[in-house]
């Protein structure tokens, strides 16, 4: 059975992005583009004070890098790429990691880092022009993650979707990112009650629309406050490695496993044959959360 890895960006509060091994054990990640540019040396040297506040959050020293962030309209930034899947600026770092030394138990919560109790979050999906449209498949995709997410009861946040080019007004923007090697998504985590805004997907046009329906599901689910179902070890990817609190929280949602769930949609790795719904713990966690 193949299987993919997923990726991640991180906004102010921290987000949580590699490459597909050819063999019928193929492995990809949230986020391809990561584990491909694991050796890249990236586009500048890292300074020691940026290696140090990483260290502080207590994510991976070792995966950190300098490189392009692409947005919608084709337009890049330089941003800090870390633990493989964590996107970030300089000053969104230092103000992180100035903030634990403020709050050493902020680690331990996570409501700062959900969106606004009962927010009608406006999502749209992306038809510019320069490959950074979503596919017809990659719409009807988005379509039906939508409606996973607003058919849930007990769940307070909802979302509007509409498709289009203007996204200066919305809460998030789903778009294709041409740039990327590899197949995945990234995403952020919600700060100031709001979700994420920049939600990335690429190199799905091999896999069915249910794959990429559940991509885009694990990615909104970022963006609305989710970590990895298995943050602590990356099982699903076929690795032992913890991704630590990022700054965030790594929270237990009341009423879910605490072991590794086999069949959640944030899972780190995704495999090829994904139906792309949530699972019963999945939607305990959503209505646990909102």
């Amino acid at each position: 059975m193949k299987k993919t890895k997923l990726a991640l960006i991180m906004g102010l509060s921290v987000g949580v992005f590699f490459t597909s091994c050819s063999s019928e054990n193929e492995q990809i990640n949230e986020s391809e583009v990561i584990e491909q540019s694991s050796n890249n040396p990236g586009l500048k040297p890292v300074p020691q004070e940026v290696v140090d506040a990483v260290a502080k959050l207590e994510l991976n020293v070792n995966h950190v890098r300098y490189d392009n962030f692409y947005f919608p309209d084709g337009t890049s930034e330089v941003r800090l790429f870390l633990e493989e899947d964590v996107v970030m600026t300089e000053d969104q770092l230092f103000a992180m990691a100035k903030a634990k030394d403020e709050n050493q138990s902020a680690r331990q919560y996570s409501t700062n880092n959900l969106v606004s109790q009962g927010r009608n979050i406006s999502i749209v999906g992306y038809t510019g022009g320069g490959g950074y449209g979503l596919s017809t498949k990659e719409r009807t995709a988005l379509q039906w993650a939508v409606d996973n997410y607003n058919r849930l009861s007990g769940v307070s946040i909802s979302f509007t979707l509409s498709f289009g080019t203007n996204y200066s007004n919305k809460d998030m923007v789903v778009y294709h990112n041409p740039t990327q090697s590899g197949a995945g998504g990234s995403a952020g985590f919600p700060s100031n009650g709001l979700p994420y805004k920049f939600v990335q997907i690429y190199g799905l046009d091999n896999y069915d629309t249910n794959v990429v329906e559940h991509v885009i599901t694990h990615e909104i689910g970022h963006s609305v406050g989710f970590r990895h179902t298995d943050w602590f070890s990356r099982q699903s990817c076929g690795q032992n490695t913890n991704e630590g609190t990022a700054g965030v929280g790594a929270n237990h949602v009341s009423g879910t496993p605490t072991g590794y769930d086999s069949t959640s949609v944030m899972l780190a790795c995704f495999s090829s044959n994904e139906d792309g719904e949530f699972n019963g713990n999945d939607i305990t966690a959503l209505q646990n959360m909102y």
